[in-house]
């Protein structure tokens, strides 16, 4: 009798604990995005290199640690420049601000830029989090405002 009494202590503590898993990386599977700041740090005739930096809100209980995040900025459905993030960890129920760096090729972006009044940016992405036994993979996109999408266009 006492044997199976902590067999099933066992199984609903193992019930409890896969819930509450499933339910975190679910809370996980919305993590938002949100762009910060963007500036120019250096252009040539062949093109342009960026700094970008994003805001990631973490609404699970889980601590997420995230290695190099690569990432593309997209014009009308063109990719115009792919970017790395740098490595970062998301601790439960809060905000990181992560920087990264892309690359604009001056003749990607004039390609891009033929109406650049109606061009409509995204970023987009996949990150992969490590937790404990597992990682998980969870895109993100990202559409800037109109200001900031202008600045992607007169940047380019």
């Amino acid at each position: 009798m006492e044997k199976s009494r902590k067999l099933g202590i066992m199984a609903l503590v193992a019930i409890g604990v896969a819930i509450f898993g499933y339910a975190q990386y679910a809370s996980a599977s919305y993590i938002s995005v949100n762009m910060i700041d963007s500036k120019l740090l250096s252009a040539d005739e062949n093109g342009s290199e960026h700094s970008i930096e994003l805001e990631f809100d973490n609404p699970s209980l889980l601590i997420l640690t995230a290695g190099e995040t690569k990432f593309e900025i997209r014009s009308d459905g063109k990719t115009v420049s792919e970017g790395v993030l740098e490595p970062f960890t998301l601790t439960p129920l809060s905000k990181a601000q992560v920087s990264g760096t892309y690359y604009t090729d001056n003749a990607d972006a004039s390609e891009n830029n033929d109406d650049s009044s109606e061009s409509s940016i995204l970023i987009t992405g996949e990150t992969t989090y490590d937790m404990l036994f597992v990682s998980i993979g969870i895109p993100f996109e990202y559409h800037p405002t109109d200001e900031q999408a202008r600045g992607f266009i007169h940047q380019s």
